[in-house]
């Protein structure tokens, strides 16, 4: 599938407006938010949100830097892997594959993020001088500047990314069926990682049954996600309800002195 300079220049936009998007506090860098836009203008909406599910189970670990480490930046899937999953669909491409070439990318794009936000840094010494001589026209256009060097930058990754997939095709077609095979497991072992990242975080002993619930209802009783979401919806209410009747018995306790814990 060929990428015309039409599509070319919506993915620049799209990805100018996320990219810039994270600045106002939206989560328009979302891998599945990205992946959404890129299907939509691509014609290939299913394959999109597919590669959407597993960045964003990849990224949910990922995302989360851990000390002062940077993570890599969800445009790599968002952007990238899913033109890559669309357009080289027809060559062999899966998601699985496409996540596991979309990384470096990943690594990429937030090294350019880190640089525009160092090229950045001194705006506010010089929105401050702009105030002192009472520059106001200056000062506008300097608050505004981050967001506006966002939005370049958004454009070019994402005008280059789509341009540049004829050359990627080729050598993505020079690949032997190992080395594909390979990446597609290696893709298929991401959003894993990603997850066991993020419980990590997460776990507590508390919930261990409730993990072990999960997983029962996946592996063996083959329920779909929204099943288990229903079951866990379940499981949540009848947590909150037994937290606030304890909370209840507990100001009734102390209030009267007495202890109805049994009833009586």
């Amino acid at each position: 599938m060929d990428i015309s300079m039409g599509q070319a220049l919506l993915i620049g936009l799209v990805t100018a407006f996320c990219f810039a998007g994270q600045l106002m506090g939206l989560y328009t860098n979302r891998v599945i938010v990205l992946s959404f836009f890129m299907g939509l203008i691509l014609g290939d909406l299913p394959t999109a949100l597919m590669m959407g599910a597993i960045g964003e189970l990849a990224f949910m670990g990922f995302g989360v830097g851990a000390g002062g480490t940077v993570p890599p930046n969800p445009m790599g899937p968002g952007i990238v892997g899913t033109i890559m999953a669309i357009t080289l669909k027809n060559s062999g491409m899966t998601v699985e594959s496409a996540l596991a070439l979309s990384y470096p990318f990943a690594v990429l794009f937030q090294i350019v993020v880190t640089a525009t936000y160092t090229a950045m840094a001194g705006t506010s010494a010089t929105i401050k001088k702009a105030i002192e001589k009472e520059d106001y026209k200056k000062f506008k256009f300097l608050s505004n500047s981050t967001f506006l060097t966002f939005l370049v930058v958004g454009f070019f990754i994402g005008f280059v990314s789509a341009v540049s997939m004829s050359s990627l095709q080729a050598f993505v077609e020079a690949f032997p069926q190992w080395l594909v095979t390979g990446l597609t497991v290696a893709g298929g072992l991401l959003p894993a990682i990603g997850f066991a990242m993020i419980m990590t975080v997460m776990f507590k002993k508390d919930y261990a049954a409730y993990l072990l619930l999960g997983y029962v209802c996946i592996a063996y009783l083959e329920l779909p996600v929204m099943g288990v979401a229903i079951i866990g919806a379940i499981f949540a209410l009848i947590d909150m309800y037994n937290k606030q009747n304890d909370v209840s018995n507990s100001a009734v306790v102390a209030t009267t002195g007495e202890d109805f814990e049994n009833g009586i």
